[in-house]
């Protein structure tokens, strides 16, 4: 074999690899489940080269065929993002750190996994009187700083969809259940760079939040108190932090 050809075959091998990742991307993108055909519109592959990669990835456990005929994500990726997420967590946690060391409240990251936030690490506040937040915890980011923060980064018409699914249920007298009322607090997220929460998850919790910005993952970071700490003049140290924080854990997971 000639360094000529060795080296094509090296490029196809390549290709064939980000093929088959990007193909998983636009199913995860879909819901988790598509046909052929809409595959290939989605990705803009010619359907024989769909055919071969699917069938790899049906045969590795990565996809699975359903009686429809549709394509669906395997189990075996359940492995693969667990691993991942808890990768995320290492990462996370010193700059976490950093931010309980400076501002004295419990912080925070999350991400948005399908229609719901989950919370993926936390370092707790030495306060004896402060919040916990189970790591793999899942509510609805309609009632969350980190929901508004990640929200602020998607197209609007994909937010409003996601509140219809979810039904905006209220968990406070302070819970925002309106759509348009919503939006409007992820618009004043755009332009001010961070979003609060403002006890609509729970009662005397006070919450602020940005997001991870240029990271495949819908993430965001926050620093969360008991609401007679979380002053406005606490909010306004912690909103440069966070920011800083968040830039810096962008940079790691680049």
């Amino acid at each position: 074999m000639t360094e000529e050809t060795g080296s094509k075959s090296r490029s196809g091998s390549v290709q064939s690899i980000e093929r088959a990742f990007g193909l998983l991307e636009v199913m995860a993108d879909a819901g988790g489940m598509l046909g052929l055909s809409q595959l290939a519109t989605a990705s803009g592959l010619p359907l024989p080269t769909i055919h071969r990669l699917v069938r790899t990835l049906v045969d590795l456990g990565y996809l699975r065929q359903e009686p429809s005929r549709q394509y669906v994500l395997g189990p075996k990726l359940v492995r693969l993002g667990e691993s991942s997420s808890r990768m995320l967590s290492v990462w996370a946690r010193p700059h976490l750190a950093h931010l309980v060391d400076e501002l004295g409240e419990s912080a925070n990251m999350a991400m948005l996994d399908g229609d719901q936030i989950v919370y993926l690490a936390q370092v707790p506040s030495r306060h004896s009187m402060r919040m916990f937040t189970e790591v793999g915890r899942r509510v609805l980011p309609h009632c969350t700083a980190v929901g508004k923060a990640i929200f602020s980064q998607l197209p609007e018409a994909d937010v409003r969809e996601l509140l219809q699914r979810t039904g905006m249920p209220k968990h406070t007298e302070n819970t925002i259940t309106d759509p348009d009322a919503f939006m409007a607090q992820v618009h004043g997220t755009q332009e001010q760079g961070y979003a609060t929460d403002e006890g609509e998850q729970e009662l005397g919790v006070r919450c602020v939040a940005v997001p991870v910005p240029d990271v495949p993952s819908r993430l965001a970071i926050s620093i969360s108190g008991p609401a007679g700490r979380m002053t406005e003049a606490l909010v306004g140290r912690a909103v440069p932090l966070l920011t800083e924080a968040a830039k810096s854990l962008s940079e790691d997971l680049r």
